[in-house]
């Protein structure tokens, strides 16, 4: 995607049709062995008979139409382009295997494996409103191998991609950045319309798969909430390469979709699920899947009206879910507005349900006014109080991040906790002084156990990254890495030196890895910082620029010696 940049600010510039990375002929895109083996694929231009063609050609013109009249109207900061994704976040091509990095000190020796991120990366120029979360799923792995290192990004291969490569356009309307008042309604509409002329087959998802990742069943599993899961192989020399979209051998339903963030439960080896839908009830359903990934029924936790649901928490017990102010209501479309909104009538909850629970008629809801946690860092049982605590960053204004707001966002590091005795609840802020703390982790092999740290990036200035902090969730204690002089980051991933789940080991014994971006030079390295003393340890100078991206994981070479 050619891009050029001035004062910091980047400008697209259209595709040329002479670029075979971003824009392949349709055969290659079609016959590639990375795509996925659809069910049906919309017809290459060339096969589309007269019926088709003349569609085409009306809905183009109409589509072409309403962008015109949208251009004539200033857009929210939220869905602007231009504000959305520039600098760092704006996006990059994708890059072959790069092995034998430079690298700055020393990788420690427990390192071996592969540090994969997830991350928005368009590849079109949008050509109306656009979100940052709008953008096509791109991972980006840094591979080690004894003190070695190589770097590949790809995008993951999901079909709203291969079909508009094929199409050489963007015609998947934006979930975010589009659907907004009456010409998300006319975009939907003339969605549908390519779909019923065949021109586009959106009946096998219409994700993006940018936002978690998650390796389970000795799958790479790359997720976001609006579609199923998408298969990405690591190959031997550090590739990536889509396997396809991933239904656990169809124990999904292929219309169904899974949230980004699943949770993997370290001592029984289980993985436990949600999944929302906006239209249908029941609006969320509750399931897990054993170690070989066996699926259990389905658990519909009913719910008054549809509601983000963006993460959730396990404990040993338990599954604690969410049910926030943030709601949908495709009506407000129709007014004008977009059907992602605050509902100030109602009183946010927390569920607390049996993670082994048949149905929901056993939950436990408890109210938490006036709490919008968009992640949920972790959550652990207290026997003596017959309590369950949640940590998790309380995000105000509740819709600040999909609805423009005069108000400073802030997001507070909290302690939830929810009485099963009393049913009632009590909240406080972690931190004496406010930072904000967004995006991170506990060490995993304490999720869903009580668990002493979290490592969380330091959202500052926002939505930039600065560095990462060492909260002591007990007392509040902070201590703080930043990753350098106008450097930013993103998540943090701490990697345990112990993955073996033994108690031998204190829990912050491990590194803390992160990509990094220098903004004066425009070059990124992957920093690697001991969890313990908060020292930089090694530098990794990767060869091409890493826009800031979302969650990641750690395959161990272990694993991925075993990868389906």
């Amino acid at each position: 995607m050619a891009s050029a940049s001035t004062s910091g600010t980047t400008i697209f510039k259209p595709l040329s049709s002479s670029n075979k990375l971003l824009k392949p002929t349709i055969n290659s895109a079609l016959q590639s062995p990375s795509t996925i083996n659809f069910p049906f694929q919309q017809l290459p231009k060339s096969s589309w008979n007269l019926l088709q063609k003349v569609s085409a050609i009306a809905l183009d013109a109409i589509e072409n139409s309403l962008i015109q009249r949208e251009k004539k109207h200033p857009l929210p900061k939220t869905v602007d382009p231009v504000v959305q994704i520039t600098g760092n976040f704006s996006p990059v091509p994708e890059h072959p295997v790069h092995h034998h990095l430079p690298v700055d000190g020393k990788i420690p020796d427990h390192i071996q494996g592969v540090y994969l991120r997830n991350g928005a990366n368009p590849m079109f120029e949008p050509v109306s409103g656009h979100h940052l979360f709008d953008g096509d799923g791109m991972i980006y792995a840094v591979k080690f191998e004894n003190g070695s290192a190589s770097y590949a990004c790809r995008f993951t291969e999901t079909q709203r991609l291969v079909q508009e490569r094929a199409l050489g356009k963007p015609v998947f309307p934006k979930a975010i950045g589009e659907l907004h008042g009456h010409s998300g309604i006319a975009k939907l509409a003339l969605f549908y319309a390519r779909g019923l002329c065949g021109l586009v087959d959106h009946s096998q998802g219409i994700g993006v798969a940018n936002a978690g990742l998650v390796y389970f069943n000795n799958r790479l599993l790359a997720m976001s909430e609006d579609d199923l899961p998408y298969h990405v192989r690591v190959t031997p020399s550090g590739d990536l390469k889509t396997v396809g979209r991933y239904s656990f051998n169809h124990q999904l339903n292929l219309n169904s979709t899974m949230i980004a963030h699943p949770k993997l439960d370290p001592v029984s080896g289980e993985l436990f699920a949600l999944s929302y839908d906006v239209i249908h009830k029941p609006y969320l359903k509750y399931f897990r899947f054993s170690p070989d990934g066996t699926k259990s029924e389905d658990v519909a936790i009913h719910l008054g009206e549809p509601t983000m649901v963006h993460d959730f928490a396990i404990t040993e017990s338990f599954v604690v879910i969410p049910d926030h102010q943030v709601v949908f209501k495709m009506s407000e479309m129709i007014s004008g507005g977009s059907p992602v909104v605050y509902d100030e009538d109602k009183v946010a909850r927390f569920g607390v349900l049996d993670k082994y629970a048949p149905d929901d008629s056993g939950i436990k809801w408890i109210e938490v006014p006036d709490c919008f946690c968009f992640h949920l860092w972790n959550a652990w049982e207290e026997p003596e109080t017959d309590e369950v605590v949640v940590i998790g960053s309380c995000m105000t204004p509740a819709d600040s991040i999909f609805n423009e707001s005069d108000k400073e966002l802030k997001s507070v590091l909290s302690e939830i906790r929810l009485s099963l005795k009393t049913g009632k609840s009590s909240r406080r802020a972690l931190l004496i002084s406010h930072v904000n703390l967004e995006a991170g982790m506990v060490n995993k092999n304490l999720l869903g156990r009580r668990s002493k740290y979290a490592y969380l990036a330091i959202a500052d200035p926002w939505p930039k990254v600065s560095g990462f902090a060492k909260v002591d969730l007990s007392t509040g204690e902070i201590k703080k890495f930043i990753y350098g002089d106008e450097k930013y980051g993103g998540e943090p991933l701490f990697l345990p030196r112990d993955s073996s789940n033994s108690s031998k080991s204190e829990e912050d014994d491990g590194h803390i890895l992160s990509f990094v971006h220098d903004e004066r030079t425009s070059a990124s390295e992957l920093q690697i910082v001991n969890a313990t003393t908060l020292q930089l340890e090694a530098t990794v100078k990767l060869p091409s620029r890493v826009p800031y991206g979302f969650h990641g994981t750690f395959i161990s070479a272990k694993s991925l010696a075993t990868q389906a």
